[in-house]
């Protein structure tokens, strides 16, 4: 299924921006138009990615007896964005961030379970 393959490389990027996040000091100028186009740059594909998984979940979501629920995608793909701009930015706590991070992983593994177990019972029949 698509949605595993967006699901785990989006899971990579996540596990990227962690450790940008905790290796990266923090912007000397938060407004400076050459940091700001290089953020833009650095994380277009992901964002990008990000509404791609976003789309592909809430379509697989959808009529499916799964775990994961509409506005859990919904506020994981804020979530994703969120740490994009955090972990260029640094700009939060550490603990808010892992917050965050935490979260998006657990939705992000409730649905490959989803999708595993949903696989293996049309395998199964």
């Amino acid at each position: 299924m698509e949605i595993k393959k967006t699901t785990l490389e989006l899971q990579t990027k996540i596990l990227q921006l962690k450790e940008r996040y905790l290796t990266s000091q923090k912007p000397e100028d938060k407004k400076d138009h050459a940091f700001f186009s290089f953020v833009k740059e650095e994380t277009t594909p992901t964002y990008l990615l990000n509404q791609q998984w976003e789309e592909q979940a809430m379509r697989f979501v959808q009529n499916k007896k799964v775990h994961v629920h509409p506005q859990q995608i919904v506020s994981t793909s804020e979530n994703i964005a969120l740490l994009l701009m955090h972990s260029y930015y640094i700009d939060v706590r550490k603990k808010r961030y892992m917050e965050l991070h935490h979260s998006v992983l657990y939705v992000f593994n409730r649905l490959l379970e989803d999708v595993d177990r949903i696989q293996a019972n049309t395998v199964n029949k």
